[in-house]
């Protein structure tokens, strides 16, 4: 009797893996993830880390620099040549991104990916912030070629470089991301109208691209409705 019902078990149980493994290839086939999208939100930033002996790279400050005050807005340079500031980007949403011109793979997928979003949100009131983790190399001259590759909008895309020490800062202390020369993190900060962090969206992963254009479509339909 008792080797009876261990034959039902294992039966039972060859029966469960096999459905188990059936609706595993069936979602895969139909190009759906197990895997919940991860968006980090305002209040949880994500950890980025690279593989690098530098401290400076990893390392996110838990109080500000001596004597001096938690940053909490910048001035950068644009490419233009002219200096712009986080207050000038308050009253609607933004997409911050850090890059470097002379990056070989990376930053050029990162950029191909907000130009679609330039694409796709022309005209509807959101910009796209993209800070050089690399100023020594990128001057504004530099940035205005880098720029043209990808068509980027001179109002609507704005390309920065700066003070590395204070992109650092602007990185770690602001948009709570690690940054350093030459290395960045490969996610989008969405800011909303007010200067506050909506969320943190890594840009490589489909689900989580197609959650930020959600979010920045939501931004725009309540703005509108506020306008009415």
């Amino acid at each position: 009797m008792r080797t009876t019902i261990n034959i039902v078990l294992i039966l039972l149980a060859a029966v469960m893996v096999g459905l188990g493994i059936r609706t595993m290839k069936s979602a895969a086939d139909h190009g759906e993830s197990s895997e919940p999208i991860e968006v980090f939100s305002n209040s949880v930033s994500p950890t980025d880390f690279v593989e690098d002996d530098s401290d400076s790279v990893n390392a996110i400050p838990s109080h500000p620099p001596e004597d001096e005050a938690w940053l909490s807005r910048f001035e950068l340079i644009e490419r233009s040549g002219e200096k712009v500031s986080s207050e000038e980007l308050l009253g609607q949403p933004y997409v911050v991104s850090f890059f470097y011109s002379t990056c070989p793979s990376i930053c050029i997928r990162q950029n191909q990916k907000l130009k679609e979003l330039q694409d796709e949100f022309e005209g509807q009131g959101v910009r796209f912030v993209a800070i050089s983790v690399d100023p020594e190399t990128d001057t504004p001259e530099q940035l205005r070629e880098y720029a043209a590759r990808f068509g980027a909008d001179e109002k609507q895309w704005l390309f920065m470089t700066g003070d590395l020490t204070y992109i650092r800062r602007i990185g770690a202390e602001i948009y709570r991301l690690p940054v350093d020369k030459q290395f960045h993190s490969e996610r989008f900060v969405l800011v909303d109208s007010k200067g506050e962090i909506e969320g943190f969206y890594s840009w490589p992963e489909k689900p989580q691209f197609e959650k930020l254009k959600q979010t920045i479509r939501e931004m725009i339909e309540f703005s509108s409705q506020e306008d009415s």
